[in-house]
């Protein structure tokens, strides 16, 4: 592994055990106010060992859009360094630090630094919603909640029941090719072994196991161009693509069940693309589709079921082109670390619906659930706020799981 230009020894802890506990601002220690949208200059160091709703709001501070996370991968990498019994590495924006207490299992928690683009809701929020208080800002619920849990248990469990690895990596809102827990898969697989894995995705503090195949597809229909004054001597591509846009609007998505819980697909167009200019019939039109599909099916299968419902025989010949294909991972309850991990949290378990990196783990060998604070449909949009019971809850559970012991709670 590779440390940032001027770093030192990332797998060397550097100065004291504890982090600094004393701070202007709760959860930025030696800091008299949070660090602005993707700036710390002059900011200190994180507070793994404080509050986690702190912590959670402290993160929120920081900003880190896609491809801008190198502002919060260096205060994460720097709070971690100094904690004591953590071996701790960094890769371009990619943090990993673990423990090595020599235990028989080892769990991994996942939780991505990036966030979606702004919108108007760069400023920590401190409101009061259904839930009670609560933490807003971009980034709040998908996944900083999340993230500072992670960082939390990592700090303040030197001596597990289970050694924990917590993996903090960039690009997870982009394109698959640009995500830094895959890059980490390719290059240092080792890295992410382990006998569970958990990605500190929003669920609303349930366990959510397994997760749906999301395929994305361009389909292509071809016509013939002329002016529309002589429309009669044209094909319109863009009328061509009707009968399929009819076939997707009624089509009846399947709700299977794998493993005890129930899965909902969905197909749905996405965009359209067509048209040369206001007087020229077009001869070209593409529509994205997007296809989620239940992990009952492989990829194979849900490129086939998706040409089926596509498929007309009166209608004009399409071209359909993959563009993307993430794989599901089924929800893995035969396992007894999950359900170990479903009875410490004592929340329930539901299905995945979202595509996560649970996938990636899966494709491993290693079982995999998603579970973390927040409201996942309220990710991703302007009024995104994160309960702070919830941060605590999901704290409180998995802590129990790892520590293996329901009186070592602090």
């Amino acid at each position: 592994m590779t440390s940032s230009p001027g770093a030192a020894d990332p797998t060397t802890p550097a100065g004291p055990a504890a982090v600094p506990g004393l701070a202007e601002v709760p959860g930025l220690a030696g800091v008299g106010g949070l660090a602005g949208a993707g700036d710390l200059a002059g900011a200190g160091d994180l507070d793994l060992a404080g509050d986690v709703v702190e912590l959670t709001a402290a993160l929120v501070g920081i900003g880190s859009v896609s491809g801008a996370e190198d502002a919060i991968a260096t205060a994460v990498h720097r709070a971690l360094r100094v904690v004591e019994h953590l071996r701790v590495s960094r890769t371009g924006n990619v943090v990993v630090a673990s423990t090595d207490a020599g235990r028989e299992q080892r769990v991994v928690l996942a939780a991505h630094l990036d966030t979606v683009p702004p919108a108007d809701n760069t400023a920590v929020r401190r409101s009061v919603g259904p839930d009670g208080p609560e933490i807003g800002g971009l980034g709040s619920v998908d996944m900083k909640g999340g993230l500072a849990v992670a960082l939390h248990l990592a700090a303040t469990l030197p001596d597990p029941a289970r050694d924990i690895t917590v993996i903090c990596y960039d690009c997870e809102e982009v394109e698959a090719a640009r995500n830094g827990l895959g890059r980490l898969a390719a290059t240092d697989p080792a890295l992410l072994a382990g006998d569970l894995a958990i990605l500190l995705e929003p669920t609303g503090g349930l366990v959510e196991a397994g997760c749906q195949g999301s395929l994305q597809l361009r389909v292509h229909t071809t016509g013939r161009r002329a002016h529309t004054a002589r429309a009669w001597t044209g094909t319109n591509a863009i009328h061509a693509m009707a009968p399929l846009l009819s076939r997707i609007a009624a089509y009846r998505p399947a709700r299977p069940v794998v493993d005890g819980l129930e899965y909902r697909e969905g197909l749905q167009a996405v965009g359209v693309e067509g048209g040369v200019a206001s007087n020229v019939v077009p001869d070209r039109c593409t529509l994205r589709v997007n296809f989620r599909y239940a992990p009952d099916r492989t990829p194979a299968e849900a490129l086939a079921h998706v040409r089926d419902v596509l498929a007309t025989a009166d209608g004009p010949a399409v071209a359909v082109e993959v563009v993307d294909d993430s794989p599901p991972a089924r929800p893995g309850l035969h396992s007894a670390i999950v359900r170990e991990l479903v009875a410490a949290a004592g929340t329930g378990v539901r299905a995945k619906y979202g595509w996560t990196d649970v996938s990636r783990f899966a494709a491993l060998g290693i079982p995999a659930v998603n579970v973390g604070p927040g409201d996942p449909s309220r990710a991703h949009t302007p009024g995104e706020a994160v309960p702070e019971q919830q941060v605590r809850d999901v704290e409180v559970g998995l802590r129990r799981f790892l520590a293996g012991d329901p009186t070592r709670l602090m």
